[in-house]
Formats: structure tokens, C-alpha cells, sequence
């Protein structure tokens, strides 16, 4: 049996021009653009060590992805234990040019590169700094920069595609169509990610006889291979419009390029999705919690979390019982992937609300920063769970967690604090090694006596084994 296609499926349901299945992807905003992958899927199938990663990278930034050195040392490990040296070379290159601002902060990057020589001042790094200040959202002074870079001879497509970025940002979209205009007029191709850009720039302010120009013109381009991301972002702007036919003529082009790739396929799916929820929306008086649990959690193993937190933001003016299994399931996938801050950031605007959560919500804050290395954060987080210990009496820390915070603040906190927070893990659990280890430790970096925790330690069995007799 034939299977049906997706936009047919789209084009009998009963109240189309209100399905919100494609989502308004703008590129380079400061929300996820396609959140449905990680960064390594996405360059792992680019085998042949000829065809350069680096667009790759650039684009996880555009679409507003966070990266970390952690994340991209991982992949250079695996890239190099498949022999893939040239890749691992590419990203190791990219990761020193595009993380600098984010490590060392703009003030630090201004100066270190005002401090190099003139020769020190490679195409790389004027392309780095380029970005800092599209980042920062800093307009005249990326504008500095680009000139600089043209006079210089340092323009690439992706400095034009950064001012694009940057005036997407700073809602100037009537100005990225002259941008796409100067790469031209210099001689600098555009790619697809260029055209789509602009193609969102007409979409958003509803200039749709100039968006379909432009789709027309990419897709005589034999050159430009137009992506399912392109054709959906088009479609959502004729949804909005109310332009049927249309939206669907660009689903079906959205569902021939999805073939054989899993990341359009997570993207339809979590449309279809959102089609159910509305209709179960419009036949079901009342969801509750668990019918939000099952939606927040199919989304979030997507990697949808844009339509995980509207979904979320739903549930919180639904009147429902604020059970904190249902953003807890949010915040696991922020942690996941690597977006602690904004976890941390949604739950205390939850605590601001007046509302107490559990001790599993500010556990996985603190196991998302224990997996950046912030180590500060983490004792923190993990200090409000103990504090919180009463909403739920089963609740216990993983073990790992608390090894890697103890064995951390035994080197960079004062005797006292060590205590106490050892002495608050033993409202939740028993004392155990690692908890005792890290008394030892401090009392001994402190110069004070440990008997009185060796006897402890006989007292409640636990065994002095060869560290801990080293330490102490």
C-alpha cells in the first residue's frame, strides 16, 4: 500500500490555514533555528576528506546553536579515531577562530587582537572578530570590520552572510536584500544560505511577490541545491497568508528533499505532531498533564525545543496542577544540549512565579553545569535541590554528580563550606567515601587534623582503602 504524502495528509484536514505546522525558521536569530540534530550527525556523513566541514560549523552558528570547546574536542577525538585527520584539522582550526570571543569576552578579544602585528592579523581572525561583533549585535562596528575586510581583499560569502545575520537581528530586514545585492556587484557568489536568509527577510514583512522571485531565481541556480528548511520557511509564509495552494506546491518540494535525510524527516514529523495536538486540542475539552508530558517529551527527543517551550508556555496558562515532571522534561533537553544557561534562566522564572519546584528540577541544572565544567554553578544548583529536599522525600543525587562537585570543592573551597554542604547531602543520603574523601582532603589542605573523620569512617563501615589512606 502506497503510502500517503505528508502535505496530503495537510490538505484534507478540516482547518488547514490554521495549522501551525511548519515553523517561522529565521536564520541567525537568537532562537534554535532546527534544533532536530546534534552537531556531529550533521558532519559525519561528509566522508570524502575533499569536501570542507567548515560550512557546516558556520551554519550550527547561523541558526542560533550554542557550541562549546567540550562538544567540539569530542568530535575531533572521534574524527580522528576514524582516520578522518583533515576534518579533525578543520574543525580544531575553526573552534580556536570562533570561540575566542565567546571564552575570553569582546573587551579581552578587542585587545588581543589590536595587540598582534599586522601580519598576525590572518583572514581567520578578521573573520572571528567580524563575528564577535555580530554576535554582540553590534551594528556600526561590524559595519567597520566588513570594510576593513573588502579593503583588505578578506571578504567571503560568509562575511556578507554575518551583515545579513546581523540586520536579521536587529530587525533591519529591509536592508538585507541590498547585502545579497553587494555580493554580486563584488563578485562574491552567494550560497543557499544567503538566499534564505533573504527569502525570510521578504517573508517577514509580508513582501511575498519578491520571496517567490527569489525562490525562482535559486532554484534555476544549478548550483544552489535548495533545502527542505528553505522550502518549509516559504511555505509557513504562505500559511500565514492564507495562500493554500501554495504552501502545499512548497510541502511536496519539502517532502521530495527529506529522502533519505533524518533530520527532514524529524522536522515533518514534528509537524504532524502539532497537527494532532491541535485536533486533539479541538476534540478533547480539557489535556492534562500527562497528555502534555507525552507531547513535551516527543518533542524534546526531536529536538524541537522551540515547540517544546511554546508548548510548555501553553501548559502554564492551562490552570492544570503545576506538576514539575512537565518542565522538568524542558529542562532535560536544554541541558542536553548544552543550553544550561537557559534552563537555569526558565526555572528560577518559575520560582519568581511563586512556585517551589522539586529537587529533580535544580538537579539537572546542576548536572548540565557539572557537564560544562562550572563547577560554581553546580555546588549552587545542587545546594537549592537539598534545599527543596521536602517536595519530593524519594528524591536522591546521582552519584556522579556529587563526586565531581565534591572533588572540585575540595580544592577551591574553605574547610567550613565543604562541611556544610557535605552535612546537607546527609539529609538525603548516607555518608558514603566520596563524602568522607573530600573531608579528608580539605581538612588536610587546610592543615587540620582528620582522626575524628577516620573514626567516623570505621564507625559507619566504610572501607580505608589506598587513597584515602594516602590522603590522610
Amino acid at each position: 500500500m502506497a503510502s500517503t504524502p505528508f502535505s496530503t495528509i495537510l490538505r484534507n484536514s478540516h482547518n488547514f490555514t490554521t495549522a501551525t505546522f511548519l515553523l517561522s525558521r529565521t536564520y541567525c536569530s537568537s532562537t534554535t533555528v532546527t534544533n532536530q540534530n546534534n552537531l556531529f550527525s550533521r558532519i559525519s556523513p561528509l566522508g570524502d576528506p575533499c569536501v570542507s566541514i567548515v560550512p557546516v560549523l558556520d551554519n550550527w552558528l547561523r541558526e542560533g546553536n550554542d557550541v562549546n570547546d567540550q562538544q567540539l574536542q569530542r568530535i575531533i577525538k572521534i574524527l580522528r579515531n576514524k582516520k578522518r585527520f583533515n576534518h579533525a584539522l578543520q574543525v580544531s582550526e575553526w573552534m580556536s577562530s570562533n570561540l575566542i570571543g565567546r571564552v575570553r569576552g569582546l573587551d579581552n578579544v578587542e585587545s588581543y587582537f589590536q595587540s598582534l602585528s599586522d601580519r598576525d592579523k590572518t583572514e581567520k581572525l578578521h573573520g572571528a572578530l567580524l563575528n564577535c561583533y555580530v554576535r554582540e549585535r553590534l551594528v556600526d562596528k561590524s559595519l567597520s570590520q566588513m570594510q576593513k575586510m573588502k579593503d583588505m581583499g578578506f571578504v567571503s560569502v560568509l562575511s556578507y552572510n554575518n551583515i545579513m545575520c546581523l540586520y536579521t537581528q536587529t530587525q533591519q530586514l529591509e536592508k538585507v536584500p541590498s547585502v545579497l545585492a553587494m555580493m554580486r556587484e563584488d563578485g562574491v557568489s552567494p550560497d543557499i544560505f544567503s538566499y534564505s536568509i533573504c527569502i525570510n527577510s521578504y517573508g517577514a514583512r509580508s513582501d511575498l511577490v519578491n520571496m517567490e522571485k527569489l525562490l525562482e531565481e535559486v532554484e534555476r541556480e544549478s548550483h544552489i541545491d535548495t533545502d527542505f528548511i528553505t522550502y518549509s520557511m516559504v511555505a509557513n509564509f504562505y500559511i500565514k497568508a492564507g495562500m493554500k495552494e501554495k504552501a502545499l506546491i512548497c510541502l511536496r518540494k519539502c517532502e521530495d528533499k527529506a529522502k533519505h535525510n533524518a533530520i527532514a524527516y524529524n522536522h515533518l514529523i514534528s509537524h504532524v505532531m502539532m497537527r494532532l495536538w491541535k485536533l486533539q486540542k479541538a476534540n478533547c475539552k480539557k489535556q492534562f498533564n500527562r497528555e502534555y508530558i507525552t507531547m513535551l517529551g516527543c518533542l524534546v527527543k526531536l529536538g524541537d525545543l522551540d515547540q517544546a517551550e511554546k508548548i510548555l508556555n501553553e501548559w502554564e496558562l492551562s490552570g492544570n496542577t503545576y506538576d514539575f515532571r512537565v518542565p522538568n522534561i524542558v529542562l532535560i533537553g536544554y541541558s542536553n544540549r548544552g543550553l544550561i544557561e537557559k534552563a537555569e534562566t526558565m526555572l528560577r522564572s518559575m520560582v519568581e512565579k511563586g512556585k517551589t519546584p522539586t529537587p529533580n528540577s535544580w538537579a539537572i541544572i546542576a548536572s548540565g553545569y557539572v557537564a560544562k565544567k562550572n563547577m560554581e554553578k553546580a555546588i549552587q544548583c545542587m545546594k537549592e535541590a537539598v534545599a527543596v529536599k521536602a517536595e519530593n522525600k524519594r528524591w536522591r543525587p546521582k552519584a556522579n554528580v556529587i563526586s565531581s562537585i565534591l572533588s572540585w570543592a575540595t580544592s577551591n573551597r574553605d574547610i567550613e563550606e565543604v562541611e556544610d554542604f557535605v552535612n546537607s547531602l546527609k539529609t538525603v543520603i548516607s555518608m558514603n567515601r566520596d563524602m568522607y574523601l573530600s573531608l579528608i582532603k580539605v581538612c588536610v589542605r587546610c592543615g587540620k587534623e582528620v582522626d575524628g573523620i577516620l573514626e567516623s569512617m570505621k564507625a559507619d563501615n566504610v572501607e580505608l582503602d589506598e587513597e584515602i589512606r594516602g590522603n590522610s
